[in-house]
């Protein structure tokens, strides 16, 4: 939103909501004091960015009958700024978490002003939202930037809200606050706070405008324009940019997902416009998972709305799904520490949750993501490789005869929940792979990503068992786990009848190995370059030097985000 209000004095906080914002309220000053009260009246057009999270970014709560079934004080199912909550689950169960984290009794915890559904009737929504929060100083700003946007109004006025209030209701503390507060933040302040009062943000001025694009990793194809100060501000006055955010229950499926996303994205739409703006399209940007989400958004078979976006930023995107999916589900999450333990630091921990989730499932690789990814190795020779037809599905994930396969059977259910098990698993691999087959092609025409191309951001492309011990093909399809560590480490029995003349050995040793393709810790960028190899973006962005879940915290990212919102925004084509 760009302004010439050269006046000077106290800023009136807009109310956006009252008749277009054109209502303020003032306040009452001793005589001497000579400085005007300024009304700042938002522009007429509204544009909005959504913010649509990764998996485990969106905060759940459970319905009434499984939080007395677990005894909680509330129905908090996940809420990781919450750390009170988050700390103890390093010491939960396969079977409490598969509890906490059912889809079927679990929802999008939302912003709910009178509390009335925390759980809990002592807990206000504040109290449970405090983490999110507004703050109007970031990337070195030499001063602070006030737009009248996220204000705090008047104390003591009529239905008086602060600024961190008008931020929960537009979805902040939907969302994993404590990785997404400079994104949400940063693109709040540029679009809305530059140019203002004679002022040249120097953040735009310094790091976006007349910088190369190579600056933050972008690949030569398709190049990229650099953005001036005249078409900058031509692409941003007269607009009112508000940042959303729209979590949603990320165990249940990205179709699924998208559908509501986009009835919410219409929603928002109608309240903008009944409250007297010109609003027709939003734009969209994504963290990991949230990227599925969004292209269920625009598709014509799904959320079918691609009509009321203007364009895409996928952020880290696992486009054609990873590896490492196939692997915390076998093995857990890296590292022995206590964010490890609470996500889940061994195969039944996480398969407990992803195998009774589709779409956690619906990360692991796809077809399009090809075949022999699944390596079984000795002495550095690959004995076999998998998928060789490529169906992952039935060759790997269902293949719960095969001691490679995905599924443990006594891993899925162990909360014995009626309806659960092997073969509703089964069932959600299914509909996953309906989904993947489904979404295969489905970009918006104005997209964007950015995502990580780190050598030392390693991340399992290919995913290797490494065999010690003289086994052939043969044995190696027949042999059968004898003991599992549950974190990559197991002892294959082979098979009595394959047993050559006097041998006495029958045991074997398989470990799971390391990474050691290029990504985000995460997302391989193999995976991710899916979005390259399309030929449907507009820009690509092959980043280093962050890790993927904080990777909206990386300078090169957020610079990158708002150049792309810059290019996206200059799109729009207003009805008269």
């Amino acid at each position: 939103m760009s302004t010439d209000n050269r006046r000077t004095g106290y800023k009136l906080p807009a109310k956006p909501d009252q008749n277009g914002g054109k209502i303020v309220q003032g306040f009452m000053t001793p005589v001497q004091d000579r400085a005007p009260q300024v009304h700042s009246i938002p522009p007429n057009r509204v544009l909005p960015i959504i913010f649509i999270p990764g998996i485990m970014g969106s905060n759940l709560r459970m319905n009434s009958v499984r939080q007395a079934k677990i005894g909680k004080k509330n129905n908090i199912a996940w809420r990781p700024d919450n750390l009170f909550e988050t700390l103890p689950m390093e010491d939960d169960t396969a079977a409490e978490r598969q509890l906490r984290f059912d889809p079927v009794t679990t929802e999008l915890d939302t912003y709910d002003q009178k509390g009335s559904s925390n759980g809990n009737s002592q807990e206000t929504s504040d109290a449970r939202n405090k983490a999110a929060h507004f703050s109007s100083q970031y990337s070195g700003s030499w001063r602070r930037i006030e737009g009248p946007l996220l204000q705090s109004d008047r104390p003591g006025g009529a239905n008086a809200k602060t600024r961190d209030q008008k931020a929960r209701e537009r979805g902040w503390g939907e969302v994993f606050f404590g990785s997404y507060e400079k994104i949400l933040s940063e693109c709040e302040i540029r679009l809305n706070g530059s140019f203002t009062d004679r002022f040249k943000d120097t953040y735009l001025m310094n790091s976006i405008v007349n910088v190369k694009s190579a600056t933050w990793g972008a690949h030569p194809n398709p190049s990229l324009k650099e953005i001036d100060e005249v078409s900058l501000r031509k692409t941003i006055k007269g607009c009112w940019f508000p940042v959303h955010a729209m979590g949603y229950n990320w165990l249940q499926s990205n179709m699924d997902s998208g559908v509501s996303t986009a009835g919410r994205i219409n929603a928002l739409i109608k309240k903008y416009k009944d409250q007297g703006y010109q609003c027709e399209k939003v734009i969209l940007v994504t963290h990991s998972m949230g990227g599925l989400v969004a292209r269920a958004v625009v598709h014509p078979e799904m959320g079918n709305i691609s009509d009321k976006v203007l364009g895409v930023i996928h952020g880290v995107m696992p486009a054609i799904g990873a590896g490492t999916t196939y692997k915390r589900m076998r093995c857990g999450f890296e590292g022995d520490n206590v964010a490890a333990r609470i996500l889940g630091a061994t195969g039944p921990n996480v398969t407990c949750v992803l195998g009774n989730s589709q779409g956690g499932l619906e990360l692991l690789p796809s077809e399009a993501y090809g075949n022999h990814w699944l390596r079984l190795m000795r002495d550095g020779e690959v004995l076999k490789s998998l998928p060789q037809h490529g169906d992952p599905y039935e060759e790997i994930y269902k293949a719960g005869d095969k001691w490679y396969g995905l599924l443990r059977e006594d891993w899925i259910n162990p909360a014995q929940i009626p309806g659960q098990g092997t073969r509703r698993t089964h069932e959600l691999l299914d509909a996953a792979k309906n989904f993947h087959s489904q979404i295969a092609g489905t970009y918006h025409e104005h997209s964007y990503a950015h995502y990580g191309a780190d050598s030392n951001g390693l991340a399992w492309h290919k995913v290797t068992w490494k065999i010690e011990g003289d086994l052939s093909v043969e044995d190696i399809e027949s042999s059968r786990i004898y003991s599992d560590d549950e974190k990559g480490g197991l002892m294959l029995r082979k098979p009595v009848d394959s047993l050559k003349k006097n041998e006495k050995r029958i045991l074997f040793k398989a470990n799971l190995q390391a990474p050691s393709d290029p990504g985000d810790q995460t997302v391989p960028t193999y995976s991710a370059d899916a979005q390259l190899r399309s030929g449907k973006f507009k820009g690509v962005f092959r980043q280093a030097g962050y890790e993927h879940q904080a990777s909206y915290s990386n300078d090169s990212v957020i610079a990158a985000t708002i150049y792309c919102l810059c290019q996206i925004i200059s799109t729009m084509r207003w009805a008269e």
